[in-house]
């Protein structure tokens, strides 16, 4: 074994010691000294895993076992690691990503108490910890550990100002729809286990295993998986978790929805693609609710004024554009997408958080305007993120998104075109964002103007690294058609297929340009119409819909949330004290009573007695005779 991959285990370890100092020393260390600490151990790690890839680049492979986790005579499971080309990049991005953020984090949250901001931080670094195990994991017990580690820490970190009633509802909310997706991956491995006997990566996924399955078993197993992935990743109809999950500090809503956690069901499904694609009801199902969730989530952005609130929304449409690449059977287009969009979305977030910041935390868009020229780091770099989500040529976004659409168009025309309308609806809400904050006239209250500066660098350090990444990071999967010869699918070929459409130059070249000529216009009409906005009258009729979110949440309050409200409430005023109480009070009474009534026998008169005897007898005698 190589030397490198001896100290695997260094890699979630680290972070790991970072959470446990900072945690129990909250109360005694220093902001500076927490910040090192919580930031140095991820910058380790990071280390860690650029040595493991460029070990992993040279066709060195691994699984390294720990210890036996469960050792039982029909289940052996091992607490291991499997280091492949696929695990090897999510190290890199969740690392890379995670310790840019908290760098920023040691400016954002600097106003926090001492122990707040050391809870803050220990937090952070269990969830990458978490993280780090869900894609290391070499079996799926493992992912499932890191699988439930990220929904803990997700629910911690939305919930971070828990004094507030509403963020502490938005973290409950994070988490039990969490668990609904939960259960659905813990039956399908449940189901693994008792037709297989193992859930080990290794011994699962290959064809001579996987023919021992029937087809129902399969697509069983796969749709469960999907349920998890749903959950996880925010797809239809288990997305609402998400844009209420801007609760959280900024920096953790980057990390959420950015690099991580969100990506954890295409990484799931990217890791076990020889299942999904002997499951083609599932990988239809898969691709018709990706579609579904990008054009809704895409839809709903456009009218919303929370600088958040419409990341997270296009957060919810991109992880949709993956999942539709997934379902097409495009697993590296995904993969390549999960990759671009982290540099991209982290740097947006961040962005966001550096105009709240300037704000004096005030997230309503309407009342900017005009920040360009008071934040020209934070614009700049916040326009090239805008840039690359819109897929502009040259920018990472662009690569990621043709790849998926060109899958798409190849599988179904029409599936095509509502992808592309959706990538025309992103160009648009992410370029009104743009307009609308940066552009025109200050919008805000002399106060907010007068407070108008340029956030600290080590705030704007990680906007420019992610900007640069944002700009570069799409030439790792630069396509035949454009004379490359896309490194990243080379890259992952041993672990996730090629992509399986097959398109002409020609069709291809028709399909980048059409695509770019309709998003440049798009951009220029977009110009046109924010570039000196104006507060704007309540939207009516459909865009009064859009600005309400479909009423969704409305809509599972009144079909879920108030019915089980209502049952519960049942259940504590009537049900419990008057049956359960009732029934445990009612056996009480009823030997009380019967023990009053059987003490009368006790008299002390010997008469009675005899009595007793004489009518016993005569019962015996009746029973003996008569039955």
């Amino acid at each position: 074994m190589n030397t490198i991959f001896q100290y695997l285990g260094l890699i979630p370890l680290l972070p790991l010691i970072g959470f446990l100092i900072n945690g129990l020393g909250r109360n005694k260390l220093s902001k500076s000294l927490v910040g090192i600490i919580g930031s140095g151990t991820v910058l380790l790690s990071f280390v860690l895993a650029v040595l493991v890839f460029m070990q992993v680049k040279d066709g060195q492979t691994s699984t390294v076992t720990l210890f036996n986790f469960i050792d039982i005579q029909q289940l052996k499971v091992a607490f291991s690691f499997k280091i492949d080309q696929l695990s090897s990049l999510f190290l890199l991005i969740i690392t890379g990503v995670g310790f840019l953020i908290h760098v920023y984090s040691t400016a954002y949250m600097h106003e926090e108490e001492s122990k707040h901001f050391a809870k803050y931080f220990a937090y952070l670094n269990l969830f990458v910890f978490s993280m780090l195990l869900l894609v290391m994991g070499g079996n799926y017990l493992v992912m499932f550990i890191g699988w439930e580690g990220v929904g803990l820490c997700s629910y911690l970190l939305i919930g971070y100002w828990f004094r507030n009633t509403d963020y502490t509802n938005a973290a409950k909310k994070a988490f039990i729809m969490n668990r609904i997706g939960d259960l659905g991956f813990l039956l399908a491995l449940f189901w693994l286990l008792s037709k297989l006997g193992t859930i080990e990566y290794d011994q699962v996924l290959t064809a001579a295993s996987l023919s021992k399955l029937s087809v129902t078993d399969i697509t069983g197993i796969s749709l469960l998986m999907f349920v998890g992935a749903t959950g996880k990743s925010a797809q239809l109809p288990l997305y609402t978790w998400l844009p209420d999950a801007m609760a959280g500090p900024t920096p953790v809503s980057a990390l959420i929805h950015a690099a991580t956690m969100v990506t954890a069901g295409i990484y799931m499904i990217a890791r076990s693609n020889l299942l999904f694609s002997m499951a083609p009801t599932t990988q239809t199902v898969i691709m018709i609710v990706g579609l579904c969730t990008a054009m809704l989530a895409a839809s709903i952005a456009i009218k919303q004024n929370d600088i958040k609130k419409v990341l997270a929304y296009s957060t919810v449409s991109q992880l949709g554009f993956m999942f539709l690449a997934l379902g097409t059977g495009n697993y590296v287009a995904a993969v390549f997408h999960v990759l671009t969009h982290a540099f991209f979305k982290a740097l947006m977030f961040l962005g966001s958080g550096s105009v709240i910041h300037a704000m004096g935390g005030e997230q309503d868009i309407r009342k900017m305007g005009g920040l360009h020229k008071h934040m020209k780091t934070t614009s700049v770099t916040f326009f090239i993120g805008c840039l690359a989500i819109a897929g502009i040529p040259g920018l990472s976004g662009f690569f990621s998104k043709d790849e998926i659409l060109a899958g798409a168009f190849a599988h179904n025309p029409v599936v095509y075109a509502l992808a592309l309308f959706t990538a025309l609806m992103t160009a648009f809400y992410m370029f009104r964002l743009y307009f609308v904050t940066f552009i025109g006239k200050f919008r805000g209250t002399h106060d907010q103007e007068h407070h108008l500066h340029e956030s600290p660098a080590a705030m704007t350090f990680p906007l420019i690294i992610l900007a640069v990444l944002s700009v570069i990071g799409g030439y790792i999967g630069i396509p035949e058609v454009l004379g490359g010869h896309h490194e990243l699918s080379a890259y992952l070929s041993p672990v996730v297929p090629t992509s399986v459409h097959h398109l002409s130059h020609e069709t291809e070249y028709l399909l980048m340009g059409a695509s770019t000529l309709l998003v440049v216009l798009v951009i220029a009409l977009t110009w046109l119409k924010f570039r000196n906005y104006k507060a704007e009258a309540e939207p009516v009729g459909f865009f009064k819909l859009l600005a309400n979110k479909w009423y969704v949440d409305e809509l599972y309050n009144k079909a879920v949330v108030l019915p089980l409200a209502a049952l519960a409430g049942f259940l504590n005023k009537i049900f419990e004290p008057k049956v359960v109480d009732g029934a445990i009070n009612g056996v009480g009474k009823t030997v009380n009573y019967a023990s009053r009534q059987i003490r009368w026998l006790q008299s002390g008169q010997v008469g009675a007695y005899i009595l007793l005897m004489v009518i016993g007898m005569i019962v015996l005698f009746f029973i003996q005779l008569f039955l």
